[in-house]
């Protein structure tokens, strides 16, 4: 007798288990309300066409593609949904009686809103894309939630001008803060933001007060790029089949100049530490930017060309690198007993000292205690003087203030 396939209700729980567990590896806890509003929405009504099982494993559903292939729309993946909305309930100590405006619309995470803020809250839901946002309200309508409101519209400008929200919470990865999210927030209110920066990717949780943003918390993640008038395109450079470098910020770097340099040959350093499993690499690499910012960029590689020995980074979807004057260095690491070392792998004429520069630098970083990024977000007319202590990047609508705080 086969058995009988396990109910939504049961593969919900299980789902919201695992991720109270995954939570708990991490060092972070499940908001009480957020697994309570997991276990309450059924997911599978907002991924119509995938088979029961796959709505609850703990990844991204994508929804829409271009005819080229790429990525435009998905359902988040459960555990960064989780985290995210667990920032905003952090950050503002509770959700219910809120009012929400979330950027980006699936219909999933606009649902879980309405369980948190209560009938005396309000959840808006904006998608530029009108399939989407159709898309969004007819399974919010089938899922019960009657009183979400969908709109279509770009929402780098103000979605009702003059209303005020408690929570701006976007769902696609944004390069630069609008003026429209900051204004629209109440005093105190909270944006909660996955922020490109020096081409990598983290959720903020961002306070306002006054005409500046001021982080709460982070978290590393990744999204499908924001649409629209606040579109920024990343321009990049291929060294090899497979390996790339990603230039985000304005970053000036002849293509011609780092033509062929992973055939010379390889030098390296290592910085002889044995650190553990959990370290942060994703805030060494904000420090790496900040700190060698004239010439950090990022390399990535596909599985084949690291396979092939090509390139041997510490993680192939966005590792710490410098360029300059032809010589490129990148980020690397090797497990010793569950624990690791960091190093620099460098090619092309100054590279020994490149990739020991580059070590000096994390070396840097572990004796500063492993220190997290702070962010404040302030308007792009803000004069230097007016500016708090960091390194700043200008981004178009805004200023941001990178700083650390010691771990």
């Amino acid at each position: 007798m086969s058995a009988k396939p396990a109910s939504s209700e049961v593969l919900r729980n299980a789902m919201v288990d695992r991720l109270a567990a995954d939570h708990a590896a991490k060092g972070l806890t499940l908001h009480p309300e957020v697994e309570a509003a997991m276990r309450a929405v059924p997911r599978e009504l907002y991924v119509p066409g995938v088979p029961l099982e796959e709505a609850y494993e703990n990844t991204a559903v994508i929804t829409k593609r271009l005819p080229s292939g790429e990525n435009v729309s998905s359902v988040s993946a459960p555990f960064l949904i989780a985290e995210m909305l667990g920032q905003a309930m952090g950050a503002l100590g509770g959700l219910k009686g809120r009012h929400v405006l979330e950027i980006g619309s699936g219909g999933y995470n606009a649902s879980l809103l309405a369980e948190l803020v209560g009938t005396a809250g309000s959840v808006t839901t904006v998608d530029i894309d009108p399939e989407v946002a159709d898309r969004a309200a007819a399974c919010l309508k089938a899922a019960g939630y009657h009183d979400v409101t969908v709109v279509c519209a770009d929402a780098e400008h103000p979605i009702e001008p003059g209303r005020g929200y408690d929570l701006i919470i976007v769902t696609a990865g944004a390069w630069d803060v609008p003026p429209a999210w900051r204004e629209q927030l109440t005093e105190g209110g909270v944006l909660v933001v996955p922020l490109r920066t020096f081409g990598t990717t983290r959720s903020w949780a961002l306070r306002r007060v006054g005409d500046r943003l001021v982080s709460h918390s982070h978290r590393q993640c990744g999204f499908v790029p924001v649409q629209g008038a606040g579109a920024h395109q990343i321009r990049c450079i291929d060294l090899a089949e497979g390996v790339h470098l990603r230039l985000d910020e304005g970053e000036q770097i002849d293509a011609d100049a780092v033509k062929g340099v992973l055939e010379q040959p390889r030098r390296e350093a290592w910085a002889g530490l044995s650190l553990p499993p959990a370290t942060r690499l994703h805030d060494l690499s904000l420090w790496h930017a900040t700190h060698l910012r004239e010439h950090a960029v990022v390399l990535t590689a596909q599985e084949e060309a690291i396979a092939s020995g090509i390139v041997a980074p510490s993680w192939q979807h966005g590792t710490s690198a410098t360029v300059h004057n032809g010589t490129l260095a990148y980020r690397t690491l090797r497990w010793t007993d569950r624990r690791f070392d960091l190093g620099a792998y460098a090619h092309g004429p100054d590279a020994q000292a490149a990739a020991e520069r580059m070590v000096e630098n994390m070396r840097a970083w572990v004796e500063a205690g492993c220190p997290t990024p702070a962010l404040e977000v302030l308007p792009a007319c803000t004069p230097d003087g007016d500016l708090p202590d960091g390194t700043v990047l200008d981004k178009r609508h805004s200023r941001l203030v990178v700083s650390f705080i010691p771990g």
